[in-house]
């Protein structure tokens, strides 16, 4: 007896339906076809023994099963739910009648429970799309399968209560979730607040000019400055996320297997920070089965890199590309993934490698070539990429003690939600540009067009500090989100100044 299950395969942060075909016929052997990898092939003694802990047994006849496409690789232990079934259905043992309407995926234990797998949210995503009824989960991924509206969610806690399902035996109600009272209660919740910071009020503007424009932001201070302190709460000063955003931020985590049971969708940006140790792979994606790196889970967030020198060089100078193009290519023999990478870079270091080079109070003990080596481990592309350097200074006493009012970071919030508005509103018509950061060449052209006394600002900041094409060009998109914090239509002298004095790497004998 032939029978068909669905189920679905996740390439990069996407789904395909895989149609498993079951059959049962006279014989002994069993086969699995369809390019199954080993976790696949080794299902055959879960189900067997989840079969046997429900009171069933395996067929005492030839089995074989097909998983089409067969050019498309089945990875992982998620298959076992759908075989299973289908197994059972090709034995006569379930209902064929509903068996068409829905997805399933699902790891079983050897006891028959099901455990929770990774990709749930792009598989529901395309389950929808292909017009299936619904989708049967394990009771912990059925939260995150639940915010794909049209599409009826059933999370199971074993193999025995999805064939009850099937049989009609029992009533089962389809999982729900309100995103409306999900992104009312948890977008602008957070553990951390800009007013826990004292004093730093300059690197307080740079942050929220980063955050208005999406600009990467480079902090150098002296150790126990604040420069972490600060980063952990940029988070905190940015939009929220929008639904579109919040659903392609929790494909990412889903793929990579971080959303845990009670999470139904990312609410709040993500915040990476990566251990200086990390590897290339592990920060821009990859391995021989491609996974999301740190650069993508941090798409729509920030990702933190702290004691930036540290890090390896060949790991920095791979986020060169994905900085600039804001996806990254994972290219194997046979076959090529993308994954999104539009991330807002924040780092921080010490100026050298005592960390008192420039301190107020404190002598540095490097020389001058000790200093400038320090400074070398970064190199200039990337430095280039950066669109604002800022110092970050001690805090005095008289700061850290001061208990007067400190702004918090929803009043900062609401102005650079008022500069991304204008932002919106100036891309409106131009996809995949939300932000100045984003502009290209002509449209910069357009939208950042100086005053005589402007320009020649710029050239002279320029001709003195040997700046590059490319920081002109950041210079002018930082200037621009300025521009827009005051709700000014025209970039003013002041904007660029302000603009070229968030360029501190570049001034020179800055390094001794």
């Amino acid at each position: 007896m032939l029978v068909r299950t669905f189920a679905s395969a996740v390439t990069g942060i996407d789904a395909g339906t895989v149609t498993i075909e079951v059959n049962v016929s006279v014989g002994i052997r069993f086969f699995l076809v369809g390019l199954p990898d080993v976790a696949v092939k080794e299902s055959q003694q879960r189900i067997e023994s989840a079969l046997r802990s429900l009171g069933y047994h395996w067929p005492g006849r030839q089995v074989v099963i097909n998983m089409a496409p067969a050019d498309v690789r089945k990875e992982g232990s998620s298959y076992d739910l759908p075989l299973a079934v289908g197994i059972l259905a090709a034995d006569e043992k379930i209902s064929r009648g509903r068996l068409e309407s829905y997805v399933m995926m699902g790891e079983l234990s050897l006891d028959g429970r099901l455990q929770p797998v990774r990709g749930i949210l792009p598989i529901a995503l395309r389950a929808r799309e292909e017009g299936f009824r619904g989708i049967v989960v394990p009771v912990r991924n059925a939260r995150e399968a639940a915010v794909v509206n049209g599409l009826e969610v059933f999370g199971m806690e074993t193999l025995g209560d999805v064939v009850d399902f099937f049989n009609g035996k029992r009533d089962f109600s389809p999982v729900s979730v309100n995103l409306t009272d999900l992104f009312n209660r948890e977008a602008n919740k957070y553990d951390v607040d800009f007013s826990d910071v004292r004093g730093q009020e300059n690197v307080k503007r740079a942050l929220e000019v980063a955050a208005a424009g999406s600009h990467n932001i480079l902090m150098i201070g002296p150790p126990g400055s604040g420069k972490t302190m600060l980063a952990k709460r940029i988070s905190t000063i940015i939009p929220p996320l929008t639904l579109e955003e919040a659903l392609e931020t929790t494909k990412i985590h889903s793929v990579a297997g971080k959303i845990d049971d009670h999470t139904a969708l990312m609410i709040r940006r993500p915040f990476r920070s990566p251990h200086h140790t990390i590897s290339d792979v592990a920060l821009v994606g990859g391995g021989t089965f491609p996974q999301p790196g740190e650069i993508s889970l941090s798409h729509n967030g920030v990702l933190f890199l702290d004691e930036l020198p540290e890090f390896k060089r060949t790991v920095l100078e791979v986020m060169r590309q994905p900085l600039e193009d804001r996806v990254i290519t994972i290219s194997r023999a046979k076959s090529t993934v993308d994954y999104p990478a539009s991330f807002m870079l924040v780092a921080s270091m010490n100026p050298c490698p005592c960390g008192f080079h420039n301190h107020p109070e404190k002598d540095c003990m490097c020389s001058t070539g000790m200093v400038q080596k320090y400074l070398n481990r970064i190199s200039g592309p990337l430095l280039d990429r950066i669109d604002i350097h800022i110092e970050v200074t001690p805090v005095k006493f008289e700061k850290l003690s001061d208990q007067g009012r400190i702004e918090k970071s929803e009043t900062v919030r609401e102005r650079v939600m008022k500069a991304r508005m204008i932002q919106a509103r100036r891309f409106n018509s131009v996809n995949g540009v939300y932000t100045n950061a984003q502009m290209s060449p002509a449209q910069q052209r357009k939208y950042c067009q100086l005053d005589e006394a402007g320009g020649k600002l710029l050239r002279t900041a320029m001709e003195l500090r040997g700046l590059s094409a490319r920081a002109y060009d950041r210079i002018l998109k930082v200037a621009r989100t300025i521009a827009d914090l005051d709700e000014s239509e025209n970039i003013a002298v002041s904007h660029i100044s302000e603009a070229i004095n968030y360029r501190n790497l570049d001034r020179e004998g800055w390094a001794g």
